[in-house]
């Protein structure tokens, strides 16, 4: 195994730790802000490590902390012990390793070898990531009835019957992606939407298959248990649902693993549906063939954008009180741009002036696709959390009834019409 072989293994895998696990507290921190946002007050921003408070981030990390160091008690009433332990992992076990399918760049060509830009490279993606999306459950229901807890089993029960109706949907949606894509390879699909349809729209997946994204997105936030599909966890009807007896760490793994399974099904939407790594207008033939343009283009608009981004800093993080740390952590970021402005513009200077070689092409344009997919990942986040906060939580009868009566019968026309469509083209 060769040193660049081995570092592009290190760095896909380095990459799907921060984009799966370290992202945890910034989607916490992200959920509380945008709660904040909706309700018309501030979100946490208090809690600071000598006065920085990176925004309200530290208080994330904080209640990390709390969750590890806090007594792990179990109830008397457990009776199945090691089960009782083991679904929480389950639940963040699943989540984790079904993000290490999802491709983050084309593949990366250095020296004429092509390295798959995955943690895992393969090419059966989306079937790895519908095995662990259905194992997921079991971790649900093991630690619903290994409660021992009439509350903890309903939640089970509901999560079970949840996850069944939706995963139907779901897999009936991606069928219809697999017939327009024509490939189970994650890469061919993002590569596929890397096209223009009639010439000059995207050929992302919600622009050709826009029933089926809808329906993938719905059963999505089902998947996730995120609202308003939390019924498993209704707090107003079954206390918490499957985790109501746990505590600790125990609780921590079902809290972050449903953050983590939020990610991955962000990641999915956004593979499937929202062209991945692409860049509207510019696949990776077109950026390596023009990327002194783009750098030209980057070493103009990023310093206009982070001017706009302090100005919006500055206006809505100043306080009254001079002394507050609030401020000095304010200036703190607002010299920090700048410094990161003038490292980004040297660098891409001295590239525009020496040249970079044909690898060096190849690792800038795989370096922009990264940036772009974290981009849409982090926006298909935002969007999971407004949901939550917007809409109210459905019923059982109205889940069950969305499910089997609406979503379905969709979904299964949608895919006879695709398979239709294809035959008739002769795509």
């Amino acid at each position: 195994m060769n040193s660049t072989l081995v570092s592009i293994v290190i760095f896909n895998i380095v990459m799907a730790l921060i984009v799966s696990l370290v992202f945890v507290p910034v989607l916490v921190w992200m959920e509380r802000r945008v709660a904040g946002f909706m309700q018309d007050r501030l979100g946490p921003n208090r809690c600071n490590i000598a006065g920085v408070r990176l925004g309200g981030l530290v208080q994330s990390f904080a209640d990390m902390l709390k969750l590890v160091f806090k007594e792990d008690y179990r109830a008397g009433a457990v009776k199945e012990k090691m089960l009782f332990t083991l679904s929480p992992v389950i639940v963040f076990a699943t989540a984790y390793l079904s993000f290490m399918a999802i491709p983050f760049a084309d593949d990366l060509v250095i020296d004429d070898k092509s390295y798959i830009m995955q943690a895992l490279p393969m090419e059966f993606g989306m079937l790895w990531i519908l095995a662990f999306a259905g194992l997921g459950i079991y971790g649900l229901m093991l630690g619903g009835w290994a409660s021992n807890n009439k509350y903890s089993l309903l939640g089970g029960i509901r999560a079970a019957a949840q996850v069944v109706s939706y995963e139907a949907v779901m897999g009936l949606s991606i069928v219809s992606m697999l017939i327009v894509y024509g490939s189970i390879h994650m890469g061919d699909m993002v590569r596929f939407q890397g096209n223009l349809v009639w010439g000059f729209i995207p050929a992302w997946g919600i622009i050709v298959q826009p029933v089926a994204a809808i329906l993938f997105i719905i059963t999505a936030f089902a998947e996730t248990n995120r609202a308003p599909f939390d019924i498993a966890e209704g707090e107003s009807e079954i206390v918490g649902g499957f985790h109501t007896e746990y505590s600790a760490m125990r609780f921590g793994l079902f809290f972050v693993g449903e953050y983590i399974a939020m990610g991955v099904a962000s990641a999915l939407i956004v593979t499937l549906f929202l062209g991945g790594y692409q860049i509207p207008w510019l696949n990776t033939e077109v950026l390596k063939n023009n990327i002194t343009t783009i750098f030209a283009v980057l070493i103009v608009t990023i310093p206009i954008l982070s001017y706009m981004f302090a100005g919006w800093i500055k206006k809505n993080n100043v306080w009254l009180d001079k002394n507050d740390a609030r401020n000095r952590e304010t200036k703190w970021l607002i010299t920090g741009i700048v410094i990161i402005n003038i490292i980004i513009i040297l660098f891409l200077g001295i590239f525009l002036l020496f040249g970079i070689g044909e690898n060096g092409v190849n690792i800038s344009v795989a370096a922009l696709q990264v940036m772009t997919f974290v981009v849409k990942l982090l926006m298909m986040n935002f969007f999971f959390i407004w949901v939550r906060w917007t809409l109210a939580r459905f019923r059982y009868d109205q889940l069950q009834n969305l499910a089997w009566k609406v979503l379905l019968p969709i979904a299964i026309a949608n895919v006879f019409i695709t398979g239709t469509f294809v035959v008739m083209l002769g795509v």
